[in-house]
């Protein structure tokens, strides 16, 4: 089945932007003025201008690879490459990559030229090259589901969250859409009345806030809110602790859907097209690596391994990427869609089009944070040729055995499948 609702018209102006104007959270004001300050041409040359010296005097495949990441399983192909040496293996040069907090600080250090390859919410890269005017295209996808909403262990259905707030990691994520979708499947309205809306929030109304992923599992415990959806590990790591519940995981309403993709700067895609192949490669041959040794991905990724690239624990990360009790959501009803034959998260790296489209449509429809009139004028088609850069990524799907090694079709077409 397709989209239910495939456009909702423009997205209405939200007022919301942080649960504290002091919180590190995924989008405090001071980084929304920040940002916003990087639309147009003239404001941006001097972040390419800078991005232009960062790499300064490396030509082609000399300049290294600076990846920039959160510490969610989202972030996977990227750190599993450099964990096992796979990009010195295509004859680059990787430095240690480096975490963020929050989406809105990788975003500026990547349009700064601090780092250089990254992984970024699906959404937000329509903000970054069509709102914010950055030019940087997808190369690949990072991974497929891979989150979930998580809530009190009290509410028993998506209605029971009427008149209470839920959190979301950005406005422009696929978090986002998702939620508003489910919500309004259930006659619910999603508003943005801030953290302390209290008894402000009517009953068929649901309050969205932004919070950094870090931050979630504590607010849940806490119950400064009802609920939050977001990437891996944070929901495993609620219900390990006891505080939350998963309800729904985002790739049972969507079916296989991309969260969060490898984005690079259109700079060095242009001028250094064997680098960005390179890099591409390294990340394809991680994600089959990951496919068929997932214990193994999350010793690497955990806060017991050798370069401790996470905080978490690894029974934490094993949970999400070993995904052994999933069968138990199926049995419980948490999922609904046994047929889909999905996994927590899993890996494939094609961006497919009809994703891309279908993303544009869901996310003129849902309820977003700051200037967002460019929104309006993006055609699906056009975004899906314009964002999406997949030469790089088909020569490496073929490198490694071809499409059918990912469960992808010969012809790299699929149809989506949403069934809020």
């Amino acid at each position: 089945m397709t989209d239910p609702n495939p456009a909702h018209g423009a997205a209405p102006r939200a007022t919301h932007v942080c649960a504290s104007s002091a919180c590190d959270c995924g989008l405090t004001r001071r980084d929304m003025l920040r940002l916003s300050a990087l639309a147009g041409a003239a404001v941006a040359a001097p972040f390419l201008s800078a991005g232009d010296a960062m790499a300064q005097g490396f030509k082609g495949d000399d300049q290294p690879v600076k990846i920039g990441y959160l510490p969610i399983t989202d972030a996977t192909p990227l750190l599993i490459a450099h964990a096992r040496g796979l990009f010195d293996k295509e004859g680059l040069r990787a430095e240690a990559p480096r975490m963020f907090r929050s989406w809105a600080q990788i975003v500026e250090a990547f349009v700064a030229g601090q780092v250089n390859v990254i992984h970024l919410l699906t959404p937000a890269t329509l903000w970054v090259r069509y709102g914010s005017k950055f030019p940087a295209k997808i190369a690949a996808w990072n991974h497929i589901n891979g989150s979930a909403l998580t809530v009190l262990p009290e509410i028993g259905r998506l209605s029971d969250l009427g008149g209470k707030t839920v959190a979301v990691p950005f406005w422009y994520s696929i978090h986002n859409v998702l939620l508003q979708d489910m919500l309004r499947a259930e006659g619910l309205s999603a508003v943005t009345k801030g953290a302390g809306a209290g008894g402000g929030v009517g009953p068929k109304e649901v309050n969205l806030v932004v919070l950094a992923p870090a931050e979630m599992v504590s607010a849940l415990a806490a119950r400064s809110i009802a609920g939050f959806i977001v990437a891996e590990p944070f929901n495993a790591a609620a219900e390990i602790a006891g505080v939350g519940k998963v309800l729904r995981f985002s790739g049972d309403v969507w079916k296989d859907h991309a969260c969060c993709v490898t984005f690079l700067a259109e700079r060095d895609i242009a001028e250094k097209p064997e680098w960005a192949q390179r890099v591409t490669h390294a990340i394809v041959k991680a994600q089959l690596w990951t496919r068929d040794n997932r214990l193994d991905a999350a010793r690497l990724l955990s806060n017991a391994g050798e370069r401790r690239y996470t905080p978490h624990p690894p029974q934490t990360l094993a949970k999400v990427l070993a995904a052994t009790d999933y069968a138990s959501y199926e049995a419980s009803g948490v999922v609904r869609h046994k047929g889909w034959s999905q996994r927590r998260i899993d890996f494939q790296p094609y961006p497919f089009a009809s994703y891309t489209e279908q993303l544009v449509r869901a996310v003129q429809g849902t309820r977003v944070e700051g200037e967002n009139a460019f929104l309006r004028a993006l055609d699906p088609k056009f975004v899906a040729r314009d964002l999406v850069d997949d030469r790089f990524v088909r020569k490496a799907i073929e490198a490694v055995g071809g499409p059918q090694v990912f469960g992808v079709a010969p012809d790299y077409q699929r149809r989506e499948t949403i069934a809020v």
